[in-house]
C-alpha cells in the first residue's frame, strides 16, 4: 500500500485532464492518494475527476480548495453552499473528505484560509486577486480573517489524532517559511493569500509525520520539527519550472 499526493491539477485546462485520464488504471488499485485541492470551480468537471480516479486508486482523499469555492458561474449564491455542495458531491461518489483511518494509518484533512498573518496585501493584490471576485460569503464572514477561522473551527477535535502514521493535509500554505527563499520578489506578492500562522499552530499541534499542502504551486519537501512538509502540485500548463506534473508517493509499507 503506497500513499501519493498531489494538489491543483486544474482540470479545466485540457492538457492537465488529458494527464489525469492517462494515469494507469492498474499501477495504482491498492494505493490512496490525497488530492489537495484546486481541482476545478466546475461541479460537473469536479465530479468526472473523481470519478477517474475512483477508476484508479483504492481511496480517494480530497480537501477543496479556493477554486472549488468559487461561485461566479454557478448556481450557488453563496461559497459556503458552495463547499457544502463539494462535500455533498464527495459524499455521493465515495471520496474521502473527514478523517481516513486504516490500520495503523490516519489521514486528517484540515481546513483553512488566508488571514494576511503571511503579509499585508499591497492595492494591486487587492485589485488583481480571483478570490475577492469569485467567491461570495456570508454577512457574518466579512473578513478574511473570519473565514479563515471558520474553517479552521473544523479542525479542532482532529488535532488530538494518533496512530503509528499520521498524514495531514490542507490546501493551503501552513507556514511562510515553507516558501523558498529564491522566490523572486515580484512574486513574494501572493504571499499575504497563501495561507495562515493559524494552520501552522494546528498542524504543529497535531504533529503528523508528513503533512501535504498545495496552493503555491511551488513545489519542494522540507523536514521542520520533524514533520515532513510537501507541496507537490501539478500547476497550470505553463508552469514546468516550479510544479512537478507528476504523482508524488510520500508513504510506501504496511500500515501494521
Amino acid at each position: 500500500m503506497r500513499v501519493h499526493a498531489i494538489s491543483d491539477i486544474h482540470v479545466d485546462y485540457p492538457d492537465n485532464l488529458a494527464w489525469l485520464r492517462m494515469l494507469s488504471s492498474v499501477d495504482y488499485r491498492d494505493d490512496i492518494l490525497i488530492l489537495a485541492g484546486d481541482v476545478s470551480e466546475d461541479m460537473d468537471l469536479l465530479a468526472e475527476t473523481f470519478l477517474l480516479l475512483l477508476g484508479k486508486f483504492r481511496r480517494l482523499c480530497f480537501i477543496p480548495g479556493n477554486h472549488e469555492l468559487w461561485v461566479r458561474n454557478s448556481d450557488h449564491h453563496c461559497s459556503l453552499e458552495k463547499f457544502a455542495a463539494v462535500r455533498s458531491l464527495c459524499r455521493s461518489l465515495g471520496v474521502e473528505i473527514d478523517l481516513y483511518r486504516e490500520a495503523g494509518l490516519s489521514v486528517v484533512p484540515l481546513h483553512g484560509w488566508y488571514d494576511y498573518s503571511f503579509a499585508s496585501p499591497d492595492r494591486h493584490l487587492r485589485r488583481g486577486w480571483r478570490d475577492y471576485q469569485a467567491c461570495a460569503w456570508p454577512q457574518e464572514l466579512d473578513s478574511s480573517a473570519k473565514i479563515n477561522q471558520h474553517f479552521l473551527a473544523r479542525n479542532t477535535g482532529l488535532l488530538c489524532e494518533s496512530n503509528k502514521t499520521v498524514i495531514s493535509y490542507s490546501h493551503f500554505v501552513p507556514s511562510i517559511e515553507l516558501m523558498p527563499q529564491s522566490i523572486p520578489d515580484r512574486k513574494r506578492i501572493l504571499y499575504p493569500v497563501l495561507g495562515s500562522t493559524g494552520l501552522g499552530e494546528q498542524v504543529r499541534q497535531l504533529k503528523p509525520d508528513i503533512h501535504i499542502y498545495g496552493h503555491s504551486h511551488v513545489n519542494q519537501s522540507r523536514i521542520v520539527e520533524g514533520i515532513r512538509y510537501v507541496n507537490n502540485a501539478f500547476g497550470y500548463p505553463s508552469e514546468t519550472r516550479i510544479a512537478g506534473k507528476q504523482l508524488l508517493c510520500v508513504f510506501q509499507g504496511c500500515a501494521e
